[in-house]
């Protein structure tokens, strides 16, 4: 029997495909790094960033050395003190997706909160695990049926991605991994539950792997208690040098170096320290991209890297100039702009405030509210025998006026003193161009001798802003949290970073001339008033199991005023207003009014002796 001619070679040629194919899926991938990787294989998305399509490290030259670092077997830990928008999550990202495609395994992405784990998840990984071709496919989108792949963790061939918040003690203590992202490390809490420190407690996940790699990543906060200043401070220091065009003369970016004509932030460049010639945005970013870090001490184990904000090409000097000149004027909007811009630790200029300065300060209060007033809260602590409320009057970037203070005293355990300070909660405010104002919201602190009692105030009084705080003190805090509802009086408790607020508060009575942050006070108030809020605490910095912790303390035995004024400062956070758009719309409505009484007093002035009887 004759067969076909071509069914012999057919056959041949379908199992050499077979070989062909296997030889290439058992063929080793290239050797890449991560730079090198994300140069071939990263694409950006539109909804993360607003330069979508192929990756270029050569954008912003600076961030080859860290990945280069990241992908060196030599460097253990590498640590990033970095300021915003120079793409420091970016390099994230790519080690993340580096470690997928071309090196799988188990990664840890450890964010200051849960919440930030999964909007790290849903809002940066997802899409670039979607719009990178050599990604797409390899982690199964968590909506499918596959238990293994949530939000906050992922499984791909040969690894897995966990995501957690640095809360969490559980999150951090199971599976073993090689590969440790700490991201905004300066905002972890200083344990993780009762657990200890949440960058050990992640660095002993890894001890099992020998070519384990912990990166750290965060901008700095404050000086002596910032975690990654301090690991920036135990590298080897490596700065970012570009060369002058003109001269030749390679140097780090100062903000020294920025300079601009007087009220004119768009003449804004930057000019060389050696030769003083300007560079342009286009010659500075030039000059960046022919830039190589320069190692400032002996290497021991850590590759450490700091850049600042002057070097990112997507931000021009003159937009940095609009902002520093704008956060220059409080002290806590400055100190923002340096730890974020600058990536520079902040010093504080003193532990305490000088009360006399402060008590000089204060002025005749007319018989109406100042004009500029346009939001008025209250602050409100109780005692075993009294209540104690502040009521404060807030304007155009946030400069206050303490419109009064009382001391309410009774039994807070009997109706009427609730009474009285419903009755107090309830007065309206007349201002200078005619205005009724009354108060907007109110926090009373919940965590004395007389809990139930503040919830059984607040719970029919919810709608009308009076809320149960608790203050729960660490730098890591916000000033004001989701409240819950997970307690006794089943009301909606808010936690205030109470820390924060002083710290606020501190740097807003150092302000010398009325303005943004500036604080009023009128003249009749007793010295002790003043004692209480600038001189009744300090603070000072703790080791807490190793690791510095500053923390408020008490230098005197009473505190209320300061207190107070941290829940009315509290009750404004809540509220979450633009106070400098509500000023625009009071002054506008006002023109409009022709028939608001100018010159009549409405309210009778506060006589001396009103805050606390017998502080004469």
């Amino acid at each position: 029997m004759n067969y076909p001619h071509t069914s012999q070679p057919t056959t041949r040629d379908a199992l050499s495909s077979v070989i062909a194919q296997a030889m290439l899926t058992l063929k080793p991938p290239p050797r890449l790094n991560v730079a090198a990787w994300a140069d071939r294989e990263r694409r950006l998305s539109s909804e993360s960033s607003a330069e979508a399509g192929k990756w270029h490290t050569a954008r912003a030259e600076y961030q080859r050395g860290i990945m280069d670092a990241i992908s060196d077997p030599t460097n253990r830990d590498v640590v990033v003190m970095a300021g915003a928008q120079v793409g420091k999550t970016e390099v994230i990202l790519n080690v993340i997706g580096y470690h997928i495609a071309h090196d799988p395994s188990p990664i840890l992405v450890v964010q200051p909160t849960l919440e930030m784990a999964q909007s790290f998840s849903k809002d940066r990984l997802s899409p670039m695990l979607r719009d990178t071709p050599q990604l797409r496919g390899k982690v199964k989108d968590p909506r499918s049926r596959d238990a293994n792949n949530t939000t906050t963790h992922k499984v791909f061939p040969g690894g897995h991605i966990s995501l957690v918040g640095s809360n969490s003690a559980a999150g951090l203590a199971s599976r073993p991994i090689r590969v440790v992202l700490c991201d905004e490390v300066d905002r972890y809490p200083a344990s993780a539950g009762s657990e200890g420190d949440p960058i050990q407690l992640a660095r002993k996940r890894s001890a099992t792997f020998w070519n384990r790699k912990i990166v750290m990543v965060s901008t700095p906060t404050n000086k002596g208690s910032s975690r990654i200043e301090s690991s920036f401070e135990e590298s080897d220091k490596r700065r970012f040098h570009v060369p002058c065009e003109d001269c030749g003369h390679e140097q780090t970016l100062k903000w020294s170096g920025v300079q601009w004509e007087k009220d004119k932030p768009e003449t804004a460049t930057y000019v060389c320290e050696e030769c003083g010639s300007c560079w342009s945005d286009a010659a500075r970013n030039r000059s960046v991209r022919k830039g190589q870090w320069k190692a400032t001490e002996e290497f021991k184990g850590i590759a450490g890297f700091h850049i600042n904000g002057i070097y990112s090409p997507w931000t021009p000097l003159s937009d940095a100039v609009r902002d520093f000149l704008s956060a220059k004027k409080m002290p806590e909007t400055l100190r923002v702009w340096t730890n974020v811009y600058l990536a520079e630790s902040w010093e504080d200029q003193g532990e305490t405030v000088d009360d006399y300065d402060v008590a000089q300060r204060a002025e005749e209060f007319g018989p109406r509210v100042d004009s500029g007033v346009v939001v008025v809260t209250a602050g409100i602590d109780v005692q075993d025998d009294r209540i104690e409320v502040e009521i404060v009057g807030w304007g155009r970037s946030e400069e206050s006026w303490s419109l009064d203070y009382r001391t309410l005293y009774g039994d807070p355990s009997t109706p009427q003193l609730w009474q009285d300070l419903d009755a107090h909660l309830a007065q309206k405010w007349d201002t200078e161009d005619g205005r009724v104002l009354q108060i907007r919201s109110a926090c009373i602190d919940s965590g004395g001798h007389y809990t139930k009692a503040v919830y059984d105030f607040v719970r029919p009084r919810e709608g009308r802003r009076v809320f149960a705080i608790k203050g729960m003190a660490g730098e890591s805090r916000p000033i004001v949290s989701r409240p819950s509802r997970n307690n006794i009086g089943k009301i909606r408790l808010f936690t205030l970073g109470v820390d924060n607020i002083k710290s606020l508060i501190f740097s807003r009575l150092q302000i010398q001339s009325e303005g943004p942050g500036f604080c009023h006070f009128p003249n009749d108030r007793p010295d002790e008033y003043f004692k209480q809020l600038a001189a009744s605490e300090k603070i000072v910095t703790k080791f807490h199991k190793g690791f510095p912790r500053r923390e408020f303390i008490k230098t005197r035995t009473r505190n209320e005023a300061l207190d107070c004024r941290v829940y009315a400062t509290g009750a404004l956070a809540i509220l979450n207003l633009n106070l400098d758009t509500l000023a625009d719309r009071a002054s506008q409505s006002v023109r409009q009014d022709e028939d608001v009484p100018k010159n009549t007093p409405l309210r009778r002035p506060q006589r001396r002796g009103d805050f606390v009887n017998g502080w004469r």
